[in-house]
C-alpha cells in the first residue's frame, strides 16, 4: 500500500476552510493509503511562539483532527519533535542542499519582505519539512497549489542524494486534489480564508459558537443583486457561500441555484448557518470529549514508537553512506 504524509502547524485554530479544504480529503482517502498524519510543531517556532499557547495548540489540534473523523485505527498520529532523528536527517540534507534553491521558494521571499529580522530557520525550514517526507519514504504528499513546490524542492533533494550515494530515498509525488474547494473570506471573498486574517469576522473556526457562526455567515460580503447565481467573477460573496453550503450538503452548485430560486440573500445565508452550525456543533461536541480524555496521549505514544523505529532506520543507513560513523 501507498504511504500518505499529512501535516499541519499548531498555530491558530482551524477554519472551515481547512476543514473543507484540507480535513475532509484526508479523512475520505482513510483506508486508501498507509497515512500519515503529524503535527508540524517543529516548523511552527519558524516564528516566535508563546509556549503555553503552543503546547495547548498542540494538543487542541490533534483533538480536532479526531473530532473530524481521523481515525487513530487508519493513520499513524505524532508529534514531529517527538522523533528526535527527523533533525538529524534534516541536517545531513541541509548539507546536500543549495542556498538558492531556498532562497527561490515564494514562502520565504514573502516572509522575509515582511520581516527582516527572521530567523535562519525561516530560511532553511524546506528542508526540515523535506525530511518529515524522505524520512518516512512517503509516496503521496496532499498539498495545495500553493504548496507544490515544497514537495518538488523535498524530490529534488530525494534524487540528488540518491544519485550521490545509491538509492535511499522514494522520490514523493505531490497529491493536488482538482475538485478540492477553496473557500475565501466571508468579508472579503478575494482573498482565501485564512488563520492570519487581520479581520476574523470572515473566518469561520470550528471551535466558534453558535451565536458567533450565524453572526459571521449572516453578514457575509454579498452584492446588490438579490439571485443565488455561481458566479465568482461577477458575484464572489455569493459564490462562496454556495461552495460552503455544497461543501457541507453535498449538492451540486446547480441543485443549490435551483433550490434557492426566488428566494432572497436572507433566505439563503440563514441556510447556510443551519447546516454549518448543525456539523460544526457535532465536532464541537466530540472535541470535548477527546480534549478531556486520556486517549491523545496514548495516540502520540503509539506513533512515537512506530515512527522512531521507521526513521531510526534512514538515520543510519545516511550516516553509513555519508562517513558519519564509526
Amino acid at each position: 500500500m501507498k504511504r500518505l504524509l499529512t501535516g499541519l502547524q499548531p498555530t491558530g485554530i482551524i477554519h472551515i476552510g481547512n476543514y473543507i479544504g484540507a480535513i475532509k480529503q484526508m479523512r475520505e482517502n482513510q483506508g486508501k493509503f498507509d497515512s500519515y498524519l503529524f503535527v508540524a510543531d517543529l516548523h511552527s517556532i519558524t516564528i516566535p511562539q508563546d509556549s503555553q499557547k503552543l503546547k495547548s495548540n498542540i494538543k487542541s489540534l490533534i483533538a480536532l483532527y479526531l473530532a473530524c473523523g481521523m481515525s487513530p485505527e487508519k493513520n499513524t498520529i505524532y508529534l514531529q519533535s517527538d522523533i528526535e532523528y527527523i533533525p538529524c536527517i534534516s541536517w545531513m540534507l541541509e548539507c546536500n542542499t543549495y542556498y538558492g534553491e531556498l532562497s527561490r521558494m515564494t514562502q520565504f521571499k514573502d516572509k522575509s519582505q515582511k520581516n527582516q529580522n527572521f530567523s535562519a530557520g525561516l530560511l532553511t525550514y524546506p528542508i526540515l519539512m523535506a525530511a518529515d517526507i524522505l524520512a518516512v519514504d512517503a509516496d503521496y504528499i496532499p498539498v495545495g497549489k500553493d504548496q507544490k513546490q515544497h514537495v518538488e524542492l523535498a524530490r529534488d533533494i530525494a534524487v540528488r542524494f540518491n544519485n550521490k550515494f545509491g538509492q535511499t530515498f522514494v522520490v514523493p509525488e505531490p497529491l493536488i486534489n482538482a475538485t478540492g474547494m477553496k473557500i475565501m473570506d466571508l468579508q472579503d471573498p478575494s482573498k482565501k480564508m485564512a488563520k492570519s486574517s487581520e479581520n476574523q469576522k470572515g473566518v469561520v473556526n470550528l471551535l466558534d459558537d453558535e451565536k458567533t457562526i450565524r453572526k459571521k455567515i449572516m453578514s457575509a460580503t454579498t452584492d446588490s443583486e438579490t439571485s443565488v447565481k455561481y458566479d465568482p467573477q461577477n458575484k464572489p460573496g455569493i459564490s462562496n457561500l454556495i461552495v460552503i453550503y455544497a461543501s457541507f450538503t453535498g449538492k451540486t452548485k446547480e441543485e443549490i441555484e435551483k433550490e434557492f430560486e426566488g428566494a432572497n440573500y436572507g433566505t439563503f445565508k440563514t441556510k447556510v448557518a443551519d447546516v454549518v452550525v448543525q456539523e460544526l456543533l457535532e465536532i464541537q461536541r466530540k472535541y470535548e470529549e477527546y480534549i478531556n480524555g486520556d486517549l491523545i496521549d496514548k495516540i502520540l505514544d503509539d506513533g512515537k514508537k512506530k515512527l522512531l523505529e521507521i526513521t531510526r532506520k534512514k538515520y543510519v543507513d545516511m550516516k553509513q553512506k555519508l562517513g558519519t560513523t564509526r
